[in-house]
């Protein structure tokens, strides 16, 4: 197992705490305040993602468990300890996390009021994310599960739009009255195992009466955070109201987290249940897959447009997840970091025309790729990327979940695939709306391009777009052992369980 000389995924976790720390204590006027609070939180930021890309250097992708492992004890009278490492599935979406969160503080030139407050609930958001990621105990899981709600309820709340105290009580409440499922479900496992420790429950037996309900209590959780429909009302009012920097983590990231439940979880440590709920989350796969983007084409509003193209992104995840193939988990995984760049690109774009003062009605825009020909190049590419064009991001995941639905059920496989057609649909009418209609308002001939500080968002987005979509072996190298490993042991479950019945039933 490859090593490290010093406890690298405790760094990367608690390192921006050190940012928080200098942020509070800072002292002067608000305006030097405010101008160096944006430095320390940027170079608190980069210094977390170098550390994260050593991380990656020094991964070993043969192997399929995890690596860099640490342990303390905790509650150790309870089997309770604070265990944290990292495989194939968790590196990308650390990495990601790591990736956009300076993109965020970039993201924050509309921030004008406590400024240092808002820097350290961002920084103290990617400690809360990266640490439940990198968790290898169920109660710590659930610990920086939670711990996130707080510093994204404040974003929106605090920083928000207009009616960004009902958006943020709405998320809090949606996201918590969730996650007290999954404490129960937790309080049981850890009871049955003796153990909270996630390797030691994944070869625990469960009696598979039980599962069922495991299972349903994570899906009221992990769904709600997935933005699963129908659990997915929250998310259009979270992503409308808060500021631009909250909305890139919450879409990019914060929605990951519900998906990687489902992988780390539920298919792994409840392989009959997960199995006999096939049929229910492609159900609710599909529809958000269909149903939300006719929801997404009927839109006026351009933030909101791409906010329900999430939650249909989401579905495509989900059916990936659930078809139990190599093929459909790898799609996931691999949709899963695409969405993330992707449609932080396009909420980086929207937050470009609020800059300038621009409304996002989609009917009060237009003509703007002669006016900002880079901008529209951008714009362009990430909505391809968004609809699965071939050399994007966004084509290899969803062809890999086409591919691996197609293994279990060709209609779901079909359903799955009209997806890109109705996303093509929408993003196109996005794409015509902004940059192709003609000019309704004299002013927007007067709206510059793309200053040096949009191009520093939106240029390594879009190179990872196209990394991505050409050279995608560069990343699914990575997952294809942790994949392999979870598919077989599910495939073992399932038939061990099967034999057992046959003998019960002689």
């Amino acid at each position: 197992m490859p090593q490290i000389g010093f406890p690298i995924l405790s760094v990367i976790t608690f390192l921006p705490l050190l940012g928080v720390f200098l942020l509070v204590t800072m002292q002067g006027d608000d305006a030097a305040v405010a101008s160096r609070a944006r430095i320390v939180a940027l170079v608190t930021s980069l210094v977390v993602l170098a550390f994260g890309l050593y991380l990656w250097s020094a991964f070993n992708p043969a192997l399929p468990g995890y690596q860099f492992t640490e342990t303390a004890p905790w509650l150790a009278g309870l089997d309770i300890g604070y265990r944290m490492g990292v495989d194939g599935i968790s590196l990308f979406l650390i990495l990601l996390t790591l990736f956009l969160t300076p993109i965020a503080i970039l993201a924050s030139g509309s921030i004008t009021r406590r400024v240092r407050g808002f820097f350290s609930a961002l920084l103290l958001l990617e400690t809360m994310t990266v640490g439940m990621f990198a968790a290898t105990d169920f109660v710590l899981f659930y610990v920086f599960f939670e711990a996130v709600l707080l510093p994204m309820y404040l974003i929106i709340g605090v920083w928000g739009g207009e009616k960004r105290i009902y958006a943020a009580i709405k998320f809090f409440v949606f996201t918590l009255a969730g996650s007290l499922f999954m404490l129960l479900a937790l309080v049981w496992m850890w009871r049955n195992a003796g153990s909270t420790d996630m390797v030691t429950l994944t070869h625990t037996p469960i009696p598979a009466n039980v599962q069922i309900w495991l299972f349903l209590a994570f899906l009221a959780s992990f769904g709600v955070k997935a933005a699963v429909w129908p659990l997915h009302t929250w998310l259009p009012d979270a992503y409308g109201e808060a500021p631009l920097p909250g909305t890139i983590m919450l879409a990019a990231v914060l929605s990951k987290m519900g998906a990687y439940g489902f992988l780390r979880f539920a298919v792994p440590m409840l392989p009959n249940a997960a199995a006999a709920a096939e049929p229910l989350m492609f159900t609710l796969g599909v529809v958000a897959v269909i149903y939300i983007s006719f929801v997404a084409l009927a839109q006026t509003d351009m933030k909101r447009l791409i906010a329900y193209s999430s939650v249909a992104h989401m579905g495509i995840i989900i059916i990936g997840i659930f078809t139990f193939t190599v093929e459909g988990i790898e799609g996931a995984l691999f949709q899963m970091l695409s969405h993330g760049i992707v449609i932080a690109g396009l909420f980086v774009c929207t937050g470009v025309l609020l800059s300038r003062g621009e409304g996002l009605v989609l009917s009060r825009l237009g003509g703007l790729a002669a006016r900002m020909p880079a901008f529209a190049a951008l714009l362009m590419l990430f909505s391809l990327a968004n609809l699965g064009m071939p050399g994007t991001s966004g084509f290899i995941g969803e062809i890999l979940v086409i591919v691996g639905a197609m293994k279990v059920n060709f209609w779901v496989s079909l359903l799955a695939a009209t997806g890109m057609v109705l996303g093509a649909a929408y993003m196109l009418v996005l794409v015509r709306a902004v940059l192709f209609d003609k000019f309704t308002r004299p002013e927007l001939a007067d709206l510059p391009d793309l200053k040096v500080r949009e191009y520093a968002m939106l240029l390594p987005l879009a190179a990872l777009v196209l990394w991505l979509g050409i050279y995608p072996s560069n990343f699914t190298h990575v997952f294809d052992a942790p994949v392999a490993a979870l598919v077989q042991a599910h495939t073992a479950s399932l038939m061990s369980h099967s034999a057992l019945a046959m003998v019960t039933a002689k």
